[in-house]
């Protein structure tokens, strides 16, 4: 009998989406449980701190009823301060007591990054995996890189002719230095919707109609970047596609999120009591081909590997379909629509997991194999 294979999953992180990566974390760590793996949960604090989740707390929050928003159903970042190193054996990686690397926590084979915004799903812990030498799930650095910044994952949807909405982007400088905004926006029609360049979870996101206050949204996208994206708005349905692959991915179920006041809000996505998601939406066959093969289209327009949900706006008067983003590690709670897609293909949460682990062994294995081919 084979031993299990050992997960830390990583959770919370110093971005604006700290509490939601600790709901997606205790989704994850629920998903893993029974299923042959041997699991620890690594919460990484506001200040970029690493502390090991005593194993007791992390059944009782796993085995516990979940709540019914996910938001207040999370792993918590608590424990002894740890430090990741390289392990003795290739693919391995030591979790040891910060200051003391004698003290060895756990030996793991896979890393499950559960971060949502910056520093966990930009590159930047990607690059830090990869420097350890220890399979991880989810897209790479490049393709972590350019799904979290928006400008760059327009350019690079643009550049494969995928349609995307009317935009124009600006830096603070460009901003402060402009004697009136509204110039920097010309040849887009309102409403507006203003943006953060790097942030998810809608946060840092102003609608701005006619009569609002321009500046006031720039400022706020400000407050989490220093580059603004400024969207076009299109009147229509929002809609959402999963992946789920490596080199030959598949589109779930596409689901659609029913929204109140005009947007898909950090309040509505997290604290309303109402359930917002459709699945499956309910359109037409052509329509929704169009939209998987959109997602698969943009998955690969970005280098993506293991996953990635697709967001769509789709305004029916026209028929047009428009990429608005993608997400590299999109929610992972049982409220999530990335597990209610796939789950509508009929593949359950825990698969979603199984495949997700596999992937992260395979891209390392191969990895690994052309290493070895080029020394020598």
């Amino acid at each position: 009998m084979s031993a299990p294979i050992r997960i830390g999953i990583l959770f919370g992180g110093p971005s604006a989406e700290h509490e939601v990566s600790c709901a997606s974390a205790l989704g994850v760590a629920r998903a893993l449980a029974g299923g042959g793996y041997r699991t620890v949960a690594i919460g990484v604090t506001r200040a970029s701190g690493y502390r090991l989740v005593p194993d007791a707390v992390l059944a009782e929050l796993r085995d516990r009823p979940a709540a019914d928003r996910a938001i207040d159903d999370r792993l918590t970042v608590t424990g002894p301060a740890v430090e990741l190193r390289a392990g003795p054996r290739p693919g391995t990686v030591l979790v040891s007591t910060r200051n003391a690397p004698g003290a060895v926590h756990a030996e793991l084979d896979v890393v499950f990054p559960v971060l949502h915004g910056p520093f966990g799903e930009d590159g930047v812990v990607q690059g830090l995996l990869e420097s350890l030498d220890v399979p991880y799930v989810g897209c790479g650095i490049l393709a972590s890189a350019v799904g979290m910044n928006k400008v760059a994952m327009k350019r690079a949807l643009l550049a494969d002719g995928i349609p995307i909405t009317p935009h124009v982007t600006f830096d603070a400088q460009t901003y402060r230095q402009a004697d009136d905004p509204e110039k920097l926006v010309l040849g887009l029609r309102r409403p507006l919707f203003v943006k953060p360049a790097s942030m998810g979870s809608s946060i840092g996101i102003s609608r701005v109609a006619d009569g609002d206050d321009l500046a006031a949204a720039v400022e706020e996208a400000l407050r989490h970047d220093q580059l603004v994206v400024v969207e076009q708005g299109v009147v229509g349905r929002e809609l959402e596609c999963a992946v789920l692959g490596g080199w030959r991915p598949e589109a779930s179920a596409v689901g659609e999120v029913r929204v109140a006041g005009g947007w898909f809000d950090y309040r509505q996505k997290y604290f309303g009591d109402a359930d917002p998601m459709v699945v499956p939406a309910v359109l037409p066959d052509e329509v929704t081909e169009r939209v998987r093969e959109l997602s698969l289209r943009a998955f690969a327009a970005i280098g993506g590997w293991g996953l990635a949900r697709v967001d769509f706006l789709y305004e029916e008067t026209t028929g047009e379909l428009y990429v608005n983003e993608l997400n590299t590690m999109p929610g992972f709670t049982a409220h999530s629509m990335y597990p209610k897609v796939w789950a509508a293909a009929g593949v359950g949460y825990r698969e979603v997991v199984d495949r997700l682990v596999e992937l992260a062994r395979t891209r390392h294995a191969e990895r690994a194999a052309t290493a070895t081919r080029s020394a020598r």
